[in-house]
């Protein structure tokens, strides 16, 4: 059990080494944790994205060119969705929509496309912010939703509920990295963001024992993922006096890691 994000039982034990399961940043606030208790952070992707080929996309027997309007959920959808026209040789119309979950989105789509307001639109973080302008254009349009092997719920369910006119596009999955060269290297401290990074975990290393390795986790799913495998969470996020994962980590060294 946790209370603001550490565990009631904990001993504080100290932290030297911590790995965090996604892909280094340039810049990131961890680095000033590294500096300020004299940690080693080192960054591993435990997940990664493949991309569907042409051939095993045929088989959903779905053609892009046939819809009038596209709902990207990230760029990840973005890329995949002009990668499979292309090798598809498919020419989407220049009076097909686009609405994108978030202005990011919105704005990585114009390295695809010639950017005109009248057919891009955007929201600012959830399906909701994009409600007016979806139920603007219901009647009128066909939607493709690209997604990943883990789908798209939130987006999916909306589109139910609403009884739009749409279809759900499998063009990318995320799949566990191969962890096999991490065999026998020990850290201190573990960081996951989602439930796929524990599923990783255990993909590449089924007999997992945390023994004295602290876990930190940032959503309700990852804990919930965690706790599925039976596993103790030391560092939670968000909490409310520490809303991101570094604040929460912070919390946690400066009683693991005080002199």
């Amino acid at each position: 059990m946790t209370v603001n994000g550490i565990a009631q039982t904990e001993t504080f034990k100290k932290v030297k080494t911590i790995l965090i399961s996604q892909p280094k940043p340039e810049r990131s606030p961890y680095y000033e944790l590294e500096k300020k208790y004299g940690l080693q952070i080192d960054w591993r992707p435990f997940i990664h994205v493949e991309g569907v080929s042409a051939k095993e996309f045929r088989k959903q027997r779905i053609r892009p060119d046939e819809y009038t309007a596209v709902l990207f959920t990230s760029k990840n959808s973005i890329d995949h969705f002009f990668r499979l026209c292309e090798e598809m040789r498919i020419r989407m119309s220049q009076d097909t929509k686009y609405f994108c979950l978030t202005e990011t989105i919105a704005n990585y789509l114009q390295k695809f496309i010639v950017y005109r307001k009248r057919k891009v639109f955007a929201g600012t973080r959830s399906i909701e912010d994009l409600a007016p302008a979806l139920k603007k254009h219901k009647n009128n349009e066909k939607i493709l939703l690209p997604c990943s092997n883990l789908g798209a719920i939130e987006v999916s369910q909306y589109l139910d509920e609403n009884t739009f006119n749409w279809q759900e596009a499998l063009m990318f999955r995320t799949v566990s990295s191969d962890l096999s060269d991490l065999s026998d290297v020990t850290y201190d401290m573990l960081v996951f963001f989602s439930p796929q990074g524990i599923q990783s975990l255990f993909d590449n290393f089924p007999d997992f024992k945390q023994n004295d390795t602290r876990i930190a986790v940032f959503g309700n799913t990852t804990c919930k993922a965690v706790e599925d495998h039976g596993l103790t969470i030391n560092v939670k996020a968000p909490i409310p006096d520490a809303p991101s994962m570094q604040m929460a980590m912070e919390l946690y060294l400066q009683k693991s890691n005080k002199e």
